[in-house]
């Protein structure tokens, strides 16, 4: 393991942030495993919220897909939201993250289009559109 995940994995079990985030994905049925750069993957989550192929709360990354499910760009995406765990000292980054949807969501109608964790982790990568804000003409 990178040093770099080893310190993110270490700053998000300090700052209660991959706790809560198993504790999330036990409750919600997933059944978490190892994974790679210090990551959990947890699988099977039966909750319909939040919507989404995969969240991730600290080094937690739950999904309802089956195993094999997070891989590539999608792993990219997720690992980089671990890593603003770490960033943002744990449990006041889920506070920010739903302040940081809440914008989007009047900027553009997209809970995740004008999100700037989600631009951050790369939009495209989580399978997310890029929209254009309400006030910006679209061009036909």
């Amino acid at each position: 393991m990178r040093r770099s995940h080893r310190i993110r994995q270490v700053v998000n079990y300090a700052n209660l942030s991959t706790p809560l985030g198993l504790l999330i994905a036990l409750i919600g049925g997933a059944r978490p495993r190892r994974g790679e750069r210090g990551l959990l993957y947890a699988y099977g989550y039966r909750i319909p919220f939040p919507v989404a192929g995969a969240f991730t709360v600290g080094n937690v990354i739950t999904t309802r897909h089956a195993e094999g499910h997070l891989t590539g760009r999608l792993l990219d995406h997720e690992s980089r939201h671990a890593t603003q765990y770490a960033a943002c000292v744990g449990l006041p980054m889920l506070v920010l993250y739903v302040l940081a949807s809440v914008l989007s969501l009047a900027v553009c109608g997209h809970p995740a289009s004008w999100n700037v964790f989600e631009r951050l982790a790369g939009l495209e990568d989580g399978g997310y559109p890029r929209l254009t804000p309400w006030w910006r003409p679209t061009r036909e």
